[in-house]
């Protein structure tokens, strides 16, 4: 069994769906600290008119600097949701298939959350279904696991009975390869190059959320999400 971890990031690039396609299970990390700055946990870039359209959800941070990612707070004192949307509106009502996902996306913010995992996992879980990817992920909180690093890595495949991790190859240099080796754990590498396709507004811009493409490609996502990588030797 071969299985890769990821964060549960806020409407996130293609590449962690790739993941998905390729390994038996993901698994995202809800159970870490969340990062004191910047994060793709609460924010994610689309496209308008103007360029890039940043999308941020606002989260309490001050006085819970050591918070895990499962603890995360929305900020629903200023008026976020209808910014957001009026900003996807705009910039995708004429995509092609808007009228298909509109619906998801107006729904995904009229709903009040007040925990940022339980927005984000509602939108993997859509975008999972609508890249094509049949097997649930799972989070990382499920096991319990108190240790960290590679370890914890290890022990998340020792958790699933997995012999294999994947994880993208610049990942190398942080991990501790002889220690999955020890435990009879494979890693196992690969490269990602975001795919092109038709975007709306002017020049093509990589690296966008997936949104992004299933807006304009719509069931063609899928297929172009998995032919943009490929497994590499270590």
């Amino acid at each position: 069994m071969m299985i890769a971890c990821h964060h549960p990031n806020f409407m996130p690039w293609p590449g962690l769906f790739f993941k998905g396609m390729q390994a038996e299970q993901l698994v995202l990390l809800d159970d870490v600290q969340f990062p004191l700055g910047g994060s793709w946990l609460n924010r994610n870039r689309l496209k308008n008119d103007q360029g890039e359209l940043w999308l941020t959800v606002p989260v309490w941070k001050r006085g819970r600097s050591f918070q895990r990612i499962d603890q995360v707070e929305i900020c629903n004192a200023e008026n976020w949701q209808k910014k957001h949307l009026f900003s996807l509106e705009h910039a995708y009502k004429h995509a092609p298939y808007w009228d298909e996902h509109g619906t998801f996306c107006r729904q995904i913010y009229h709903d009040t959350r007040r925990e940022l995992l339980e927005l984000n996992l509602a939108i993997l879980d859509y975008l999972r279904i609508a890249s094509g990817i049949s097997q649930p992920f799972v989070r990382s909180s499920t096991f319990a696991i108190e240790t960290s690093g590679s370890q914890r890595l290890v022990d998340i495949c020792k958790a699933l009975g997995a012999r294999e991790y994947l994880t993208i190859a610049s990942s190398h240099k942080y991990l501790d390869e002889n220690l999955f080796q020890r435990h009879g754990i494979q890693i196992m590498y690969y490269k990602y190059e975001p795919p092109m396709y038709p975007q709306l507004w002017g020049d093509f811009i990589a690296n966008l959320s997936v949104l992004d493409l299933i807006l304009t490609c719509g069931p063609k996502s899928g297929g172009l999400i998995r032919q943009a990588g490929r497994l590499v030797r270590s």
